[in-house]
């Protein structure tokens, strides 16, 4: 019901901004949004059809492994935590080892492999579902917990940075690191607030701990190596992880003697049906979101903020990075052509341009991922999905700011 409510605005919005628009002179605009309808369809049926292959793949690894039993020797290791934090599933249930995989490629910031192993995991957390219609309270910590974009390794944030001249693609790498935990340890709080599970319970302490004490220390390893270093480490160990969970995943199957190739292939074949039902669901999002933009309603909402933190007297430098994290809720690809923007027209090393990074990589697609991921197995009512995403992507945003002025202002 959220959802609908948010889709019915960004049109009529839209529709208002072009009418003043049009009274202003502006003939072009309509002409402008219905170009965006039509290609902002075809992007969503291209990212479907690109998902394809990508879904095919890991859904056919994620069957091996299901099949090999490693999916649930991952889910009764990480039982202490996930029961604590998802009371809902039994205890030992194989979702588990989805949602830690899923966890896994956006730690990485391996999206293509992120996106098919968390539709994967609501497939799950649907089965356990008995109104079919309406999330549970563990879909939405997942997706609340997904939302605040969790990344240890931002790869793409640092290879546009060097594209576009950085001197230092890596510097950015520490504060996005901080920004990001701070918005999924965020999340995890909110939404279990809204769900009354007990924060103080020594297992969830002893995550939350272990977590910071993990990001120091690879915040102080990267303060030790050069850029080029940095690059290469993140690069080579996202790709090595990946592919020995591949093998790995290979092995247990043919350990336990089961039909791998089989397997693959039956598994596999869901693949190409998630995609299929996604479209729908992302024709709607994306159709929205460039109505939007292209109306120009985004263009007075930064402009208007410009204007009221000037009036107030306070420091607007960060406010024509905004876009940047307003879009992001909105579509990643989005986000990413304002961050580039941002660095193109501002410098990549100007203090814009790397505001622009940590928004980036400090929260996700909010609405993109409710859109999918509830879309691929038939949710309507999203319940405090969309509140507590939110939520938490706004404390993202202030995180990265408050970085941003620590490290670059």
């Amino acid at each position: 019901m959220v959802l609908n409510y948010i889709w019915i605005s960004f049109f009529a919005i839209a529709f208002l901004i072009a009418l003043v628009q049009l009274a202003l002179g502006n003939t072009d605009v309509f002409p402008a949004i219905m170009n965006s309808t039509f290609e902002s369809a075809k992007t969503a049926f291209e990212i479907s059809l690109g998902l394809t292959g990508v879904l095919s793949l890991w859904m056919g690894i994620m069957k091996i492994g299901e099949q090999g039993g490693l999916v649930n020797k991952l889910a009764n290791w990480l039982s202490p935590l996930m029961v604590r934090l998802f009371p809902e599933i039994p205890a030992g249930h194989p979702v588990f080892g989805h949602i830690f995989m899923n966890f896994g490629a956006n730690m990485l910031g391996l999206d293509n492999a992120a996106t098919p192993l968390g539709l994967k995991a609501m497939e799950g957390l649907q089965q356990l579902n008995d109104k079919k219609d309406t999330a549970t309270n563990a879909m939405i910590m997942f997706l609340v917990l997904n939302t605040s974009g969790l990344t240890l390794i931002p790869v793409s944030v640092m290879v546009y940075r060097a594209q576009l001249g950085a001197a230092q693609p890596t510097d950015v790498f520490i504060p996005i690191l901080i920004a990001t935990t701070i918005a999924t340890l965020a999340g995890m709080i909110i939404t279990s607030l809204y769900q009354r599970i007990n924060l103080f319970n020594r297992t969830i302490l002893a995550f939350v701990l272990g977590t910071c004490l993990t990001i120091s220390g690879i915040i102080w390893l990267g303060t030790q190596v050069d850029r080029e270093t940095m690059n290469t480490w993140s690069t080579v160990a996202a790709n090595i992880i990946l592919f020995t969970i591949i093998m790995a995943f290979i092995l247990a199957g043919a350990r336990k003697k089961i039909n791998v190739y089989e397997a693959f292939i039956e598994g596999a074949k869901g693949g190409f049906e998630t995609a299929v039902r996604i479209i729908p669901y992302l024709v709607a999002i994306l159709v929205s979101i460039g109505v939007f933009r292209a109306s120009g309603a985004m263009d007075y909402i930064m402009n208007g903020i410009g204007h009221i933190v000037e009036i107030c007297g306070g420091n607007a430098d960060y406010v024509k990075a905004l876009p940047t994290a307003l879009m992001k809720p909105l579509s990643g690809s989005g986000a990413r052509g304002m961050m580039v923007d941002a660095m193109q027209t501002y410098g990549a090393d100007s203090f814009i341009g790397r505001l622009a990074c940590l928004f980036q990589g400090a929260t996700d697609t909010t609405f993109y991922i409710l859109a999918v991921y509830f879309g691929s197995v038939g949710v309507r009512h999203t319940r405090h999905a969309v509140s507590a995403g939110l939520l938490t992507d706004l404390v993202g945003v202030i995180a990265a700011m408050f970085m941003a002025y620590i490290f670059f202002g």
